[in-house]
């Protein structure tokens, strides 16, 4: 413990202490638990044990951000994450099981069994000190944004440098007291989802802020407060200076929130729909397309609070689908064929939206085949209904035709003869099977009764080519 103490003392780098103009005069305000109510059983065992192992070597340790709020509000965080006046290097020292990560701001990555704890190192403003001498603003590119962030600082810096007053709360394990810098415990009470500090300094810094105000606000229940969500149509625009990955990732959060309906109608409210999805209005403008869009999401909604799985392709292949109905319907008229027309109008809006959100490559496969086996399942004679049960994406493509048949877009007929003859044995299949009308002159080709595979047959007859709750994986 000692030799601990003394380390901190004479081997810690400098730290910023530098105030900042753009956030306001704080005051620590300390909730004890009795007005709080969360208690040691509400948190993860192995959070509790990395907050006692830093406490114990002398270091500051808290639980913070969105575990406090989520506990406040009554739900079940998915994870906890820990902050410390620790620098990585002796977070790295005192947990076997760790590694350091990150470049912009580094972080530390430690494990208990199959459990991971991020902790990071409080965060103080820049100082523009450390920064290149010819550019005394290189913490920030030309449109405000952050780039450099390892800057370490103290407890109230770090609470300022987050982006919420609900997310810049910190949980003290030893005195299970809460510490609040920013009124982020008022703002829970009422509701509010509050930005700390200038709105638009802030979403110049990050303008990923602007997606989770959307996220947290669809999520948690809360408004956005008016001076928080302000800036954000005008400053829309700078979503397009961030890297495709880190944008796609975020919105695949938006997605798989439990409450993609409403993320996608504020996303189009505030104006951040144009630079990501540009052929929403498109589908919510027609009654069709709207409603198709609206059950789909309301389906996936329900699928990810029940933790059922779903794909990032088939969420993307949901809110294409219109324009790619339209494209192809267009091309028909005029006078291409149907599956040519198709292949075509696949290509033309997976290529309109990559110039806009990029949807990774090892996504298109679902999509396109998805869309692909939607004609497919209008033919229902000879032995086309056999070899497209054998598909190995027909459950993810069959989810998405009954999708279709709830938002009116295909006739409701469809759906009920593909779930009955999913589960009917190999004589009521035969029998289902629609008569082929044989053109005049022409001799109709006698067709031999079909050998069923070998996994339908083991099977009584009931379509076993994917587990439902798993036909979303992939």
């Amino acid at each position: 413990m000692i030799r601990n103490f003394l380390h901190r003392i004479f081997n810690r780098p400098s730290i910023s202490r530098i105030p900042d103009s753009r956030y306001p005069a704080n005051s620590l305000c300390v909730i004890p638990p009795a007005r709080h109510g969360i208690t040691h059983d509400h948190i993860q065992s192995s959070a509790l044990k990395v907050t006692a192992r830093l406490q114990e070597a002398g270091f500051a340790a808290y639980i913070v951000g969105g575990a406090v709020r989520d506990l406040l509000l009554g739900l079940k965080p998915k994870d906890f994450d820990v902050v410390t006046d620790a620098t990585p290097e002796e977070v790295r020292g005192i947990f076997r099981r760790s590694r350091i990560i990150g470049r912009r701001f580094r972080l530390v990555h430690v494990m208990y069994g199959i459990e991971t704890i991020e902790v990071s190192t409080f965060r103080g403003s820049a100082d523009t000190s450390e920064c290149d001498d010819d550019n005394p603003s290189s913490h920030t590119d030309e449109h405000g944004r952050l780039v450099r962030d390892n800057v370490f600082g103290s407890q109230e810096e770090d609470a300022v440098r987050r982006d919420f007053t609900i997310n810049a709360l910190f949980y003290d394990p030893a005195s299970s007291e809460i510490h609040d810098y920013l009124g982020g415990y008022e703002d829970i009470q009422a509701k509010r989802l509050r930005i700390i500090g200038d709105p638009v300094s802030r979403y110049r810094e990050d303008p990923v802020r602007m997606l989770r105000a959307i996220r947290l606000s669809a999520k948690l229940n809360i408004g956005i407060e008016a001076t928080t969500a302000a800036p954000i149509r005008t400053l829309s625009g700078l979503l397009q200076h961030i890297s495709s990955s880190r944008l796609f990732d975020e919105i695949l959060k938006l997605l798989l929130s439990g409450h993609a309906l409403a993320c996608i109608m504020e996303l189009r409210s505030h104006g951040l729909h144009h630079d990501l999805l540009p052929l929403l209005d498109a589908v919510l403008a027609d009654a069709s397309g709207k409603q198709f869009i609206i059950s789909a999401l309301e389906d996936t909604d329900a699928r990810v609070r029940q933790e059922k799985p779903v794909s990032p392709g088939f969420l993307f292949a949901i809110l294409l689908w219109y324009a790619v109905r339209s494209d192809w319907q267009a091309r028909q008229l005029a006078g291409e064929k149907p599956a040519i027309a198709l292949h075509q109008a696949i290509d033309e809006v997976l290529r309109a939206q990559r110039k806009k959100l990029a949807v990774p490559r090892r996504y298109d496969a679902v999509m396109q085949e998805i869309w692909m086996m939607q004609p497919r399942f209008l033919m229902r004679s000879g032995g086309k209904p056999f070899r497209l049960l054998e598909h190995p994406r027909f459950r993810a493509a069959y989810d998405f035709m009954l999708l279709r048949c709830a938002g009116g877009e295909a006739d409701a007929e469809l759906g009920v003869w593909w779930d009955a003859f999913q589960h009917a044995g190999p004589e009521q299949r035969e029998a289902m099977l629609v008569k082929d009308d044989a053109a005049p002159g022409k001799r109709r080709r006698t067709r031999s009764r079909r050998k069923l595979p070998a996994a339908v047959t083991a099977s009584g007859g009931e379509a076993v080519t994917s587990d439902p709750d798993q036909a979303r994986l992939f």
